[in-house]
């Protein structure tokens, strides 16, 4: 989501595919999109997704506790609830003022299901990560139950970096890796401990991304997502101004590394360490110029080995609401993605 600007009142896809696809979606119309197809509760912030069984779960920045919504088929969602029903008091404790909770990353490693969530306030980055766990998304399990273990990573006024936006990411070797970053300096990378999901005490981060910007001023980079495909890690960022409506300048970047600590570069050879990268998700989309300011994406493949981009943009249509959007991705003869929006 954002670290200067957030959606005041809180509506993150990346993911993990797991289990078996419910319906072949992407070939059911070849005249339509996808994202022309989606129905039912869009209305979707830092959107993350994943599967369990024939059942496909989105979890996202929708009112103040982390909104589920469910399809069977990609394009028709139904409202699921919230992950929480209160702020956990440590959050409550360790950033005074939160009122919500934001940006989740969800993902299946070791047997569990574990999302990842940001606390913060507005324009701050004493702000913090914390760590859910459940062993089912199944509310209808009778082993369905969120598992709090409280604070993963935490910045502070004095801190060069903000503890928002995490995304898990897990190498070939098992190694696990949560990258971060609103903001500030940008994007920052963590080792974890598997058995904790955690960083060691007093671990110092990789850098893996930034924007530069005027002395002084903001640097627009967020919401990183990486993933691995044909022995290439993948970034993608978002830049410049979300949560502003149809005004949203958002746009999502995409660069690529060799390995998971970088250095990540664009399709033209730029640095993301100095801003760089390619265009992936434009600011104004071409359908009809009715979406706006597409960001906080992430990437999802499916079981049937089609792979699509995640994310959230305005609708102008709908006074600015952000939506959920999902557009399968090709490969150009490069190996970079290509999403067909």
């Amino acid at each position: 989501m954002g670290g200067i600007t957030k959606y005041a009142a809180a509506i993150a896809l990346g993911a993990a595919a797991i289990c078996t696809p419910a319906l072949p979606v992407a070939a059911q119309d070849e005249t339509t999109t996808l994202n022309d197809r989606l129905s039912g509760d869009l209305i979707a912030h830092d959107p993350v997704i994943i599967r369990e069984g024939d059942t496909y779960y989105v979890f996202s920045t929708v009112g103040r506790y982390i909104g589920i919504k469910t399809s069977t088929d990609l394009a028709h969602w139904t409202d699921a609830g919230a992950v929480f029903d209160a702020i956990p008091q440590w959050a409550q404790d360790t950033i005074p003022g939160t009122e919500g909770i934001w940006a989740p990353d969800i993902s299946y490693v070791d047997g569990e299901y574990r999302l990842y969530y940001s606390i913060s306030t507005f324009g701050s980055n004493r702000s913090a990560i914390g760590l859910a766990t459940n062993a089912t998304l199944d509310p209808k399990a009778k082993n369905y139950r969120w598992k709090d273990h409280g604070l993963v990573v935490m910045s502070t006024k004095d801190s060069d970096f903000n503890a928002i936006d995490p995304n898990l990411v897990v190498d070939p070797e098992g190694r696990q890796w949560l990258a971060l970053g609103s903001f500030w300096s940008g994007i920052k990378l963590f080792a974890l401990n598997p058995d904790t999901g955690k960083p060691a005490p007093g671990a110092e981060p990789y850098s893996l991304a930034r924007r530069l910007g005027v002395a002084g001023g903001p640097n627009p980079i967020e919401a990183p997502f990486i993933f691995r495909q044909d022995g290439w890690y993948y970034m993608l960022n978002s830049f410049d101004y979300c949560c502003k409506g149809v005004n949203s300048t958002y746009y999502t970047v995409v660069a690529r590394s060799r390995h998971v600590t970088g250095p990540y570069r664009g399709k033209d050879g730029s640095e993301a360490m100095l801003g760089g990268g390619t265009i992936f998700l434009r600011a104004d989309l071409q359908e009809k110029q009715r979406f706006r300011g597409p960001g906080h994406a992430g990437f999802f493949t499916d079981t049937d080995g089609t792979s699509y981009v995640v994310y959230h943009a305005y609708d102008k249509q709908a006074d600015g609401a952000p939506k959920l959007r999902i557009a399968p991705i090709r490969w150009d003869a490069d190996g970079w993605p290509v999403a067909q929006y």
